[in-house]
């Protein structure tokens, strides 16, 4: 195992941008991590960092060496967990990228019935925009990602879709509380808050209004969803979310309702995983479970 603490040192060094930096981090000294550099490149055959003014940097050989050790890991973690399954006793690490909307109520529900059958499980969940979720699934750094309207899928393997129509969200008085449908021109015609260019439900939004001949146009535009679902109690404003992560019962003060499928069909909700990728044992089962309460959402 030890060549792998050797490229665990050169993750670190990447991550720092400098030996001396990565060497604080690694509670080594900084000429024993550079001799540890050097003798791995010497083996290796050709340099893996650019010698930079003000540090290091990954050349193009280097970064094919970090994602192979980056896959060997997730190999490494693949085994022990099916080894942990031989004796009975479920372990290992899941990591998962995905949208904000997923984390007030869906992703603490199933991470925490899974734990509760399996409290040998541990979790690292990455907020990542949907451009982001596809990159960490690439480069290992994630092992499952749920996303909203992903826009490369290249190296994304479905495991399950669900489609999520763009709900507007208000104050119970707010004019468009007792609409019979709603539809997209009488939210814009509100102040209106909305998500950065970046996520799925800004792309949706700016794609049906350039349809209908109208601009999104937010007086607040945030990276957080949070913001989103509690600025509307403060101004008279529109905003907008897909209902996974909203909750009738705990947004008490707030009215969510689609906006009409005439101006916007819904869009999709995907769980996946890089494909062609081999999980653990412990990130199989859960992917399981959530593939299937994503499924029995779609049905109620």
């Amino acid at each position: 195992m030890q060549h792998l603490d050797t490229f665990r040192l050169i993750e670190a060094i990447a991550r720092a941008g400098s030996i001396r930096k990565a060497a604080e981090d690694s509670n080594i000294t900084a000429s024993a991590l550079n001799r540890r550099l050097a003798r791995f490149e010497r083996e290796f055959g050709s340099q893996i960092f650019e010698r930079l003014p003000r540090g290091v940097r990954l050349n193009p050989a280097g970064e094919l060496v970090l994602q192979h050790y980056r896959a060997q890991r997730s190999d490494l973690a693949r085994v022990k967990s099916q080894v942990a399954d031989l004796s009975g006793v479920r372990r290992g690490h899941v990591t998962i990228a995905c949208s904000q909307a997923l984390l007030p109520f869906f992703l603490p529900q199933q991470i925490a019935a899974y734990r509760n059958a399996h409290p040998g499980v541990t979790f690292a969940v990455n907020v990542r925009d949907r451009e982001q979720a596809e990159a960490e699934l690439v480069s290992f750094r994630s092992d499952l990602a749920l996303v909203f309207e992903p826009r490369v899928l290249v190296d994304f393997e479905v495991l399950h879709a669900i489609p999520q129509p763009v709900c507007a969200l208000f104050t119970r008085d707010h004019p468009l509380a007792d609409r019979a449908e709603l539809r997209l021109r009488d939210c814009l015609d509100h102040p209106h808050i909305a998500p950065a260019h970046k996520y799925g439900v800004r792309g949706l939004l700016d794609m049906a209004a350039k349809r209908v001949g109208r601009t999104v146009a937010p007086v607040v535009e945030t990276e957080s969803f949070e913001l989103i679902r509690y600025y509307v109690m403060h101004e008279r404003a529109v905003g907008f979310q897909i209902p996974i992560g909203l909750s009738a019962e705990q947004d008490t003060g707030m009215v969510f309702r689609p906006i009409s499928d005439r101006d916007m069909p819904p869009g999709n909700l995907l769980l996946g995983q890089m494909r062609g990728r081999v999980l653990s044992v412990a990130t199989s089962r859960f992917a399981d479970q959530v593939a299937l309460a994503l499924a029995n959402m779609s049905v109620a």
